[in-house]
């Protein structure tokens, strides 16, 4: 009989080094960037708890000691177990934060106990992912069937539909990253498409005319249809391509003339003004425009090499707001320059690749579509993140995950990260 003793191969060779070290390695240098960020010019010290930068130590010191227990103290395969219950659990909290909170910046997101600040969002990531890897991850699962497609896309609506109730555009839109975890699991690549459409005549009828949305509709699905009627020869399947025609031009057209309202009545003014400056509309460099402004000349001014560690003139004096938080890259850029963006967007390149790698060579499907989910979430923060500090997406206040300052986001991150990191290990010991 195999003891368990002889099942285990050794930590050297059951946990992915590589991962927890470029964890390490984003989490260390993104607090020293938070020190330059909030430092001022003053001779101060990076551990004084009177700057964002003292409070991220200790928020660093509690995420290393989660680490350390989600990996070594708690047994991987509760956590498929209890996706159900802590699901249930987050969905009640993103609901009573919208009662409970008080307005922070246009949204109600936020629990407040004492000194401390706790973001159910952040949660709400980490128990869909493992509700969704559990109810995909189970034998009866068939991405072909209506049924469970449905199923699994009202695991990942509910909660991003409460997330927008709290007007925290930015964290629901990560939500959208889930339908990768779809996309590889079977889903048709043509909803991915649909997705890219939507967006396109959304920002097509902003900027001109609905007409000319509608005839980019036209023309999208005119193309649509002479490319598979040539292809298909059957009668049934010919009716399936116009049908799915029909009703693609259908929701296209219900999009345009649903965009005036959505734009108009369900966005806040911050939200509306924000998108009218990144597409071009207006500009607004004093006002709504001002953050992304002084981003691009904080990260434009950085040259090749940066102006140095602590040197940024734009990041001493402060002229980037949020730039602790949102726009952390900013410090990168001024002060560590070209060389220094490249780095950081290379250190989570590997991270999102050993996520996918180790996800492909799972052995369950649980930890299959958990890792892919973890990956998904990495990499749609890193998008928007980017996106906004670039002025190519609407500022929308979302992290640079395991980089800005943050416990709530650092602490979630973590979890959703050794949680795998936990799973592998576990099959690496027994399989």
């Amino acid at each position: 009989m195999i003891q368990d003793g002889e099942l285990d191969r050794g930590l050297r060779k059951t946990l992915d080094w590589r991962l927890i070290a470029v964890y390490v390695l984003i989490v260390l240098f993104g607090w020293i960037n938070i020190y330059a960020a909030v430092r001022s010019g003053e001779p101060v010290s990076i551990l004084d708890l009177s700057l964002n930068s003292g409070k991220q130590a200790l928020w660093i010191l509690g995420a290393f000691v989660i680490a350390v227990v989600l990996v070594f103290a708690i047994n991987p395969y509760v956590w498929e177990s209890v996706s159900r219950p802590a699901y249930g659990v987050v969905l009640a909290l993103l609901i009573l934060v919208i009662f409970l909170s008080s307005n922070v910046k246009g949204s109600h997101s936020w629990f407040e106990l004492g000194p401390v600040k706790f973001q159910p969002a952040e949660l709400s990531k980490i128990t869909t992912s493992l509700l969704l890897a559990s109810f995909m991850g189970r034998p009866g699962f068939k991405i072909g069937v209506a049924r469970d497609v449905l199923m699994a896309l009202a695991i990942v609506l509910v909660p991003m539909a409460i997330i927008v109730a709290e007007s925290e555009t930015g964290s629901a839109l990560v939500y959208v990253g889930f339908l990768l975890v779809l996309y590889r699991e079977g889903l048709s690549g043509w909803y991915l498409a649909l997705m890219g459409l939507a967006v396109l005549l959304f920002v097509v009828t902003l900027k001109t005319h609905w007409w000319v949305s509608l005839l980019l509709a036209v023309a999208c699905v005119a193309g649509y249809l002479v490319y598979y009627l040539r292809r298909v020869t059957t009668l049934r399947n010919r009716r399936k391509v116009i049908r799915n025609a029909l009703v693609a031009f259908a929701g296209s057209t219900l999009l345009i003339l649903a965009t005036d309202f959505f734009f108009n009545s369900v966005l806040k003014d911050y939200q509306r003004q924000r998108i009218e400056v990144l597409l071009g509309i207006k500009e607004d460099i004093r006002g709504v425009g001002y953050n992304v402004h002084q981003s691009l000349i904080a990260i434009g001014s950085g040259g090749l090499f940066g102006k140095g560690y602590l040197q940024g003139t734009q990041t001493t004096f402060g002229f980037v707001p949020e730039q602790s938080t949102d726009f952390i890259f900013c410090t990168v850029g001024e002060e560590w320059g070209f060389v220094g963006c490249v780095f950081v967007l290379a250190l989570y390149g590997l991270l999102i690749f050993w996520l996918v790698q180790d996800a492909e060579r799972s052995r369950t499907a649980f930890t299959r579509i958990y890792g892919y989910c973890v990956a998904a979430c990495f990499f749609m923060h890193l998008v928007i993140n980017l996106g906004m500090t670039l002025g190519l997406m609407p500022v929308i206040g979302i992290p640079l995950p395991l980089f800005s300052y943050g416990g709530s986001s650092l602490w979630a991150f973590t979890v959703l990260l050794f949680i795998f990191i936990a799973l592998d290990r576990q099959e690496k010991k027994y399989f």
